[in-house]
């Protein structure tokens, strides 16, 4: 969720350069199940306009009509929300409402963070009760520097409020190693996905990034001259250059690095072939990056399209990212999310 954090902020500083004040809605806790986790956050603008959603639509409308007592008083409130009678889901939230005011300290430390891919903590005190309160609010924890969110709050940690806690990892990337249509399909379904899109093209393709619709960055390059040093656990890396000798360049290239996640096209006899000839290049191999290569890039949904195999693509990144074994939900024994946040 780092990625929807993000637009927060950007959206949040910009209405606040025109003008233009914001609160923040934050799913601090919950009894029994809901569309979304705790931890999921939206925008709302004096005008109304809202960036991003903490369930399938039904519980912003009353978040807009909650968050105009805080437009007025600049108290930050606890809401409730019952969606047993409203949403068919057996589940109370707590969503935390304050004032989107964070000053330029944090703005400049937050974009370093990003920047460095660096983790970063968000922690919200509350009480598990409506009403409002000057001790409610959020702050960010980066280098070990607190910085809140509303800076009208002087947050201090007291053991009478709960706490919900998450630590937000670096914004999860994708690079695509290609050019071609099903490059740029991948593009689009991994943007709108939410992550960080990089396409790495050859010198010679003659291409640029304006063909490829939410990508973040685009490189003309040869494999020898890849940048590799922004490759972390949080980078999934897609090889489709359609060109066995370029691919097996750019694994070679990459043989250094700690992707989560490495995937190949074409059959399962040119993935045997590609990994014995690297392994003939790079014989000290670890096995953590082997494990890291799948191929055929893709769960088996009968994908055919382009368009269907990037679904298809983007799907088992998710899975093998998240430690999920695919299965129809209907199949699945228990809640459908795991807790990945703390709350106290």
């Amino acid at each position: 969720m780092t990625h929807e954090f993000k637009n927060i902020v950007a959206e949040g500083i910009k209405a606040k350069e025109s003008g233009v004040n914001s609160v923040m809605a934050s799913v601090v806790a919950l009894d029994g199940s809901s569309y979304r986790r705790p931890g999921v956050r939206m925008l709302i603008l004096e005008n109304n306009k809202m960036i991003g959603a903490v369930s399938g639509g039904c519980v912003e409308k009353e978040i807009l009509v909650q968050s105009q007592s805080v437009f007025k008083t600049g108290i930050s409130k606890i809401m409730t929300y019952d969606g047993r009678y409203r949403l068919g889901c057996e589940g109370v939230l707590y969503i935390l409402i304050e004032l989107f005011n964070p000053n330029k300290d944090f703005v400049n430390a937050f974009s370093e963070c990003l920047k460095k891919r660096q983790s970063f903590n968000l922690l919200s005190y509350y009480e598990k009760q409506e009403g409002g309160s000057l001790k409610y609010g959020s702050v960010v924890e980066i280098d070990n520097q607190s910085f809140p969110l509303n800076t009208l709050n002087n947050l201090k940690s007291e053991l009478t409020l709960s706490v919900f806690k998450q630590t937000m990892p670096p914004c999860f990337k994708l690079v695509i190693v290609g050019a071609e249509h099903d490059a740029v399909q991948l593009c689009q379904y991994a943007a709108l996905t939410g992550w960080e899109v990089t396409i790495v093209a050859g010198v010679k393709e003659h291409k640029s990034i304006k063909e490829f619709f939410g990508a973040h960055a685009f490189y003309a390059t040869t494999p020898e001259a890849l940048d590799v040093s922004n490759i972390d656990n949080q980078t999934a890396i897609i090889l489709m250059t359609h060109n066995f000798a370029y691919d097996l360049r750019y694994l070679v290239a990459l043989n250094k690095t700690t992707p989560n996640y490495i995937g190949l096209l074409g059959p399962s006899k040119r993935r045997d072939d590609l990994l014995s000839q690297f392994t003939e290049y790079c014989p000290e191999i670890s096995d953590k990056f082997l494990e890291s290569i799948h191929g055929p890039a893709g769960l088996n949904i009968g994908s055919e399209t382009p368009q269907e195999i990037a679904v298809s693509i983007v799907a088992e990144i998710l899975a093998f990212t998240r430690k999920q074994y695919p299965m129809s939900l209907q199949e699945k024994v228990g809640r459908i999310h795991s807790k990945s946040s703390e709350s106290k």
